[in-house]
């Protein structure tokens, strides 16, 4: 299981995606956030995105 970025859960059903701004943090999201377009941070440069 891997942890949204964006709320901490633990969570089966994600998106993975590179971080848009240094491509090197890997941003997890699940389903819940993505729809809500809660914000999520970079844990290697910070970068915040919707």
């Amino acid at each position: 299981m891997k942890t949204c970025s964006s709320c901490g859960r633990q969570v089966k059903e994600y998106t993975e995606f590179m971080c848009p701004s240094c491509e090197k943090g890997a941003i997890v999201r699940c389903k819940t956030c993505r729809e809500t377009s809660n914000p999520y941070r970079c844990a290697k440069c910070g970068f915040s995105g919707p």
